[in-house]
């Protein structure tokens, strides 16, 4: 077999089933190429996912590339699964090139969905029910002939029980009787509620003697919750996806099933000492996805732990779990503590910590840094995103050190050269008793600033050459007055060992601007 069964383990209470290639690939903006696909399911073996749908070989010929690619691969934790249909009506099954295909991509396992709902058979299969519990049972039955395991996707599984219970049921039970392995319950449409999911799966547990799976859409915002439902009535196998990418709102996430299953149903499913690579995991695929990562994400995203109301980190420094459902580290995630206006003593004090100062609630300028971060945040900084910024700020009340250079002053303009605009900005800065005074072309305002500030200190402190800007947004804070609104600016600059974010806010959106650039050159001294 090109595919390896699993391998030296106990087999788990919940199976996890994933289909980022396929179904989570259906989603809005999307767009995995065959080495992309690789990429992902070579990261998805060795996390220890159980298995992988890797495409629908009868689709496209992009999928059939990504077979004939991933028979090569040697994966150790996860079976290879190819997705299609039942045979189409009134076919042989053995005279089905869909079907054909999904033999010829050679994986062990094969998921076929077929109809549940009759308003499907009979409206959109316009075929008769008996013909439909045929095509279940005939395709089955041939895949299963030539060595498959065969897990049955029960397509609208849920709507169409509720719509007619017998006919639902008769389904899965002609896929189990032409042996089918597992029969998932699909929530096609995403509309159920937890108490559909529990009586409908209880019903199946009760008739059907093979394993039970779930799939589920998180078009009301269940997906998850109804997975796990599932798999607290007698499921026993879970469908989903990295970050719940799919059609409409999504599928599954499997970055929250995952730990659920593991840390609070306590079943045995993808090992604890796995799930430390969690967040690494959903930061990859969203990375090969070309997508930013949502940090409002449970368990793996950047807010999942983080704590910015003064009485709840005030908790937290004392007893960590008094906020916490969980230790962040079991999911490879970390515990942050945001400053802001609405920050107390311990916010600064757990925050100075993280960013490497000595402080306690005891230190005497804790009172001076909480007060400066509230007046600053009312004059329109944030340092959330800012931490350089906001460790500057501290460093300089605590230390009471001399700045280790002063902007007199900058100058920048616009000029025509043909039909070209060219930027150009002048500026005049002081270390010291010695001053430089340079000037800088750049594609905009910002860009010819940031070089002339650079040019000019490069001089005194050379470790400055490798600075650079990667990225700059702004926020208008208050729109109602018009082009004289406060601007924010939040700049990200690398020297290509760390990366770190600073922040300015004027009316004017080129002192914003300087105000976080300077920052950011302060910082990269700082830290020398």
């Amino acid at each position: 077999m090109p595919f390896p069964q699993m391998r030296g383990l106990m087999k788990p209470e919940v199976e996890i089933y994933d289909t980022t290639l396929r179904d989570g690939s259906q989603g809005e903006g999307i767009n995995f190429s065959v080495a992309d696909k690789l990429r992902i399911a070579e990261r998805l073996d060795a996390f220890g996912i159980h298995y992988i749908e890797g495409g629908w070989p009868g689709s496209n010929p992009k999928d059939i590339e990504f077979f004939a690619e991933a028979k090569k691969r040697n994966f150790k934790n996860a079976r290879l699964a190819a997705f299609g249909s039942t045979r189409r009506k009134d076919t042989p099954v053995e005279k089905d090139d869909q079907v054909r295909l999904l033999i010829e991509a050679e994986t062990p396992v094969v998921t076929i969905f077929g109809k549940t709902w009759l308003l499907h058979v009979i409206e959109v299969l316009r075929t008769t029910p008996e013909e439909n519990l045929a095509m279940i049972a005939d395709t089955i039955r041939y895949l299963k002939s030539n060595g498959k395991m065969v897990v049955y996707d029960a397509e609208h599984g849920f709507d169409g029980y509720k719509d007619n219970a017998e006919y639902a049921m008769a389904t899965w039970q002609a896929a189990e009787k032409a042996g089918a392995d597992i029969i998932v319950l699909c929530d096609t449409n995403g509309g159920s509620l937890p108490s559909d999911v529990a009586a409908i799966t209880k019903a199946a547990r009760e008739k059907l003697k093979c394993q039970i799976g779930i799939h589920t859409h998180d078009d009301i915002g269940l997906g998850v919750a109804n997975a796990l439902t599932a798999l607290e009535c007698g499921a026993s196998h879970v469908q989903g996806t990295i970050n719940g990418y799919g059609e409409r709102t999504g599928n599954c996430n499997l970055t929250s099933v995952m730990p659920n299953v593991t840390f609070k149903l306590r079943k045995l499913s993808i090992p604890a000492s796995g799930l430390v690579n969690l967040k690494e995991l959903s930061q990859f695929v969203d990375e090969i996805a070309n997508l930013r990562h949502n940090p409002h994400l449970p368990w793996v995203g950047a807010t999942a732990f983080a704590h910015k109301g003064g009485m709840h980190v005030n908790a937290v420094q004392k007893v960590a779990h008094s906020f916490e459902h969980i230790n962040p580290e079991v999911v490879g995630n970390t515990r942050r503590v945001l400053v802001s206006d609405l920050a107390g003593r311990s916010n600064i004090v757990m925050k100075a910590q993280e960013l490497g100062f000595d402080i306690s609630n005891d230190t005497p300028e804790l009172k001076a840094i909480l007060n400066r971060i509230k007046e600053l945040e009312h004059e329109g900084y944030e340092f959330e995103a800012a931490e350089a910024s906001l460790a500057l700020l501290i460093s300089k009340i605590l230390k009471q050190q001399p700045l280790p250079f002063l902007v007199d002053a900058y100058h920048v303009s616009m000029r025509r050269d043909g039909k070209n605009s060219i930027c150009e900005a002048t500026i005049k800065v002081r270390v010291g008793n010695e001053a430089a005074h340079t000037v800088a072309e750049g594609d905009g305002p910002v860009n010819a600033l940031d070089s002339a500030l650079r040019a000019a200190l490069v001089r005194f402190y050379p470790q400055l050459k490798d600075v650079q800007l990667t990225d700059y947004k702004v926020r208008i804070l208050d729109s109602a007055t018009g082009t004289a609104a406060k601007t924010r600016v939040l700049i990200e600059s690398t020297d290509g060992h760390k990366e770190w974010g600073t922040v300015g806010a004027s009316e004017n959106i080129i002192e914003a601007s300087l105000q976080a650039l300077v920052d950011s050159m302060e910082y990269r001294l700082m830290i020398s």
